[in-house]
């Protein structure tokens, strides 16, 4: 796990810009987070990162916005309204993953059962106007912290 403070929007998209060097394309980045904490500002930077040039917007209304033309292509989904396996698979998610996309994804507590094994977790705790504290863990550092104990 890495832990990160953002002193400002332009720090959160740093970190993000810095995260998106690394990604190889197929990965789920799933944030947790409450309203306004920075999960857009993220993509921002992850976009950037990827090489995208143009505006990165919320998808809440649109549920998928798609940002074309970098070094990965990124599908970033509002995943706030998607309750079944149906919704799920009318958003668009499927298709964005098995095309190599990185998939940035905003209320994926929603969709935890989806999530791949190489997703990458992105907590976003806000602590005042501007700062942030930022975990970034893989999915397999959850299943290695579980309680085994019966």
């Amino acid at each position: 796990m890495e832990i990160f403070h953002s002193k400002c929007p332009e720090d959160t998209e740093k970190i993000a810009e810095k995260l998106a060097f690394t990604l190889k394309g197929g990965e789920v980045v799933a944030f947790r987070g409450d309203l306004g904490a920075g999960k857009t500002c993220f993509t921002r930077g992850l976009a950037r990162g990827l090489g995208y040039s143009g505006n990165v917007n919320s998808p809440t209304f649109a549920i998928l916005n798609e940002y074309i033309g970098g070094r990965l292509n990124l599908c970033h989904f509002d995943m706030y309204r998607i309750s079944s396996w149906d919704d799920l698979d009318s958003s668009g998610y499927f298709e964005c993953l098995e095309s190599g996309a990185v998939v940035a994804a905003e209320w994926s507590e929603n969709i935890e059962n989806a999530l791949p094994d190489n997703t990458v977790y992105i907590e976003i705790e806000k602590i005042n106007d501007n700062e942030r504290k930022i975990k970034i863990f893989k999915k397999e550092e959850i299943k290695n912290n579980e309680d085994t104990c019966s």
